[in-house]
């Protein structure tokens, strides 16, 4: 995790408190949006769903990158690309976790990353909910921020190796319900673990993993634009992030999403984890034999 020296790149320190504080500044739009009433859509055939809120952070935040670094590559989640630069990329998630907005959750949160030639070097998650940020620069640690732009290093909490996990799960939206490794994933998870979070908001996973919350994550060809900022900050506070298979895992941006499926965990238990999720394997054969129920088999 050593800092790549820039070529001609920014001052990831500088850019590192630029972002805390764009996140920061839709964190508040968000906030207040959600206090009145939202138009929301759909945003395709996955049953995943857009808001005017999401629109208005990603043109705040763009807009924002666009004025200090318009020779960088920006790609926002609801469809912001700009001068793809394939060095320096901000990658924006302006509303993570728009269902459940929709449904009046408050569990939502604003992602960031900077990527150098694919890989983050710079990830900011922020609440604003609780008005926390959650910061990390690559080599240099992970932050919590408490209410304003100055950042602590964040303190994980080391909770002890547990009998039964508590574990966070996320797949892509364009994961089908038929999916039989999906499917056996989750048989396997639902099987061993005290419990399985499905937060409909990643990075949220992220946070609670880098904060000692839970004890893992499981992802199956999960979104590409949060994957980064969440990644990077949990590795930054100590965890240990691997393919499904243990091997090696690839964290540049664009990969295709067969190589985006990881698992993640504090070191002491990646190894466990790993056990978990390959055992899917023996009972996918059976699984895939299994008709999914559908709404038209219930008379929905």
């Amino acid at each position: 995790m050593d800092v790549v020296p820039s070529r001609t790149g920014p001052d990831l320190r500088d850019a590192h408190r630029f972002a805390v504080e764009a996140a920061q500044a839709a964190g508040r739009l968000l906030r207040r949006g959600t206090q009145g009433e939202m138009h929301v859509r759909a945003k395709n055939d996955s049953g995943d769903v857009v808001t005017d809120l999401d629109l208005a952070a990603e043109e705040l935040i763009v807009g924002r990158i666009r004025a200090r670094w318009p020779e960088h590559g920006v790609i926002a989640e609801e469809g912001g690309e700009y001068a793809a630069d394939d060095s320096w990329l901000w990658l924006v998630d302006p509303l993570d976790g728009t269902n459940n907005v929709a449904i009046g959750l408050p569990a939502y949160v604003v992602g960031i990353a900077l990527c150098d030639r694919g890989s983050p070097v710079l990830g900011v998650v922020h609440d604003p909910v609780s008005d926390r940020t959650w910061s990390a620069i690559r080599g240099q640690g992970a932050f919590v921020h408490v209410g304003g732009l100055a950042g602590q290093p964040l303190r994980t909490l080391h909770r002890p190796v547990p009998a039964a996990p508590v574990l966070a799960w996320t797949q892509g939206h364009e994961v089908r319900r038929d999916d039989s490794t999906a499917r056996a994933l989750k048989v396997v998870l639902d099987s061993t673990a005290r419990r399985v979070l499905q937060l409909w908001a990643p990075l949220l996973s992220w946070v609670m993993l880098a904060r000692g919350d839970i004890d893992g994550i499981v992802g199956y060809r999960p979104e590409a634009v949060d994957l980064p900022a969440g990644m990077l900050l949990a590795a930054e506070a100590g965890m240990v992030v691997r393919a499904l298979d243990g091997g090696c895992f690839d964290d540049r941006y664009g990969c295709p999403a067969d190589r985006r499926s990881f698992v993640a965990a504090p070191p002491e238990t990646i190894d466990r984890l790993v056990k978990l999720v390959t055992a899917a394997q023996w009972i996918e054969p059976q699984v895939r034999q299994l008709t999914p129920i559908s709404l038209t088999d219930v008379g929905w």
